[in-house]
């Protein structure tokens, strides 16, 4: 059985079409938009989303997802030194995390993990 993401990602878009900055509607369809595949769309909320929350070390995370799953490399560690410095601290799923799978090689990234430990 396949989730439904067509229906979470029309009622989400409803209200944001009635609250364009409601964060609480924002954050599920960011990810509605990433598990569909629709990560151009889910990028332009991750960013609408770490303007509004810029403390917000989760945001910034999902944010270097994003770039990730769009092949932005730089942008994507960017992203997540943000969140890292904002306090994310998950270094096993950061480590597994397959949105990330791209830059899990990347010196860069290693560099990143390492600073964690």
């Amino acid at each position: 059985m396949t989730y439904d993401w067509d229906f979470e990602i029309s009622f989400y878009e409803r209200l944001v079409k009635e609250k364009p900055l409601f964060v609480d509607a924002l954050i599920p369809l960011a990810e509605a938009y990433t598990r569909k595949g629709l990560y151009r769309k889910g990028l332009k909320v991750d960013k609408l989303l770490s303007k509004l929350c810029k403390d917000d070390p989760i945001i910034h995370y999902n944010l270097a997802c994003s770039y990730a799953l769009l092949g932005h490399k730089k942008s994507a560690l960017r992203a997540l030194a943000e969140a890292i410095r904002l306090g994310y601290r998950d270094l096993g799923y950061l480590r597994r995390d397959p949105d990330l799978k791209n830059l899990h090689q990347d010196s860069k990234f290693q560099k990143l993990v390492a600073n964690l430990k």
